[in-house]
């Protein structure tokens, strides 16, 4: 428990703060550190800062022994954690999970911020490509992605969760993943990022066309199958120029096949005459009056 204003400095592999309360305000300021905040209660402000040198003391720049590679800090887990108390400036997502924190939406992400992305490149699978969107993505979705459950092909390149025990070692589904992407879409437009929103308002939206387990959502589904194929949920203009020309050329051939008429039609007027009964049939020649 940490009942007083606390400022933590320190160049370590891990630093692990699970179950710790906060009572006041604290600053870590880190180096090297994969940080796990799981379950740790946070009652007031509480920044977690990737400390870009060596810290300085009384004899010099603190010795980092043992440490090499990349000085970043890295969020394992805010499981548990009420969000709308902490502060990330310059750290690493890449493997944070989220599921289980409370008031994503109020979570401050400061700085460069990195998250995990799709997976890049083409993979030729029985004969057919697959593209997978770039896009930024939680270490959750490419869990889940990963999962028995999914064809091979689908499976390819999505990195599967660390083996684990307990209620957590299963990740969460399309329905979670949703409200996930939706709440940390709504940081990212209070924080002004509004590249990061729609990456993560793409990411929501798929979760919930990919949620096959509300059976009353089956139209929507299918209107949001649509609206994927599309345009990319209004978020691709590639694609919705690719359906463009498509539609464009298909004009163009069906012109080229069948054409238009070669002549107007022309009037036609038709009657009785009132003395005989005799049929009338008038035909107006172009440029006729």
């Amino acid at each position: 428990m940490f009942a007083v204003p606390v400022t933590i400095e320190d160049a370590a592999v891990s630093v692990g703060c699970l179950r710790t309360r906060w009572e006041s305000t604290a600053t870590l300021r880190l180096r090297y550190a994969a940080v796990d905040l799981s379950d740790a209660v946070v009652t007031q402000p509480i920044a977690v800062i990737a400390h870009t040198a060596p810290f300085a003391t009384l004899a010099g720049p603190l010795a980092e022994t043992g440490l090499a590679g990349d000085a970043g800090v890295r969020i394992m887990s805010l499981r548990g954690v009420d969000a709308a108390f902490v502060v990330l400036t310059n750290t690493d997502l890449t493997q944070c999970r989220f599921f289980g924190a409370f008031h994503l939406d109020q979570l401050r992400l400061e700085g460069e911020t990195v998250f995990a992305r799709t997976p890049s490149g083409i993979d030729v699978r029985r004969g057919f490509p697959l593209r997978w969107t770039d896009r930024l993505a939680l270490a959750e979705e490419h869990h889940w992605r990963a999962l028995p459950i999914h064809r091979p092909r689908l499976r390819a390149r999505w990195t599967p969760a660390p083996q684990q025990q307990g209620p957590a070692a299963r990740p969460p589904g399309p329905p979670a993943l949703a409200s996930l992407y939706w709440q940390l879409r709504k940081a990212f437009e209070d924080g002004k990022d509004e590249p990061g929103a729609a990456d993560f308002y793409y990411a929501e939206t798929e979760m919930r066309r990919l949620d096959r387990r509300r059976r009353r959502n089956r139209a929507e589904r299918g209107l949001l199958t649509g609206y994927w194929a599309l345009s990319g949920y209004g978020l691709r203009a590639s694609r919705a120029l690719a359906w463009l020309a498509l539609a464009m050329n298909a004009t163009v051939l069906t012109l080229m096949m069948w054409g238009l008429p070669t002549n107007d039609p022309k009037p036609r007027t038709t009657g009785t005459l009132p003395a005989t009964g005799q049929a009338l049939a008038v035909t107006e020649n172009a440029g006729s009056r």
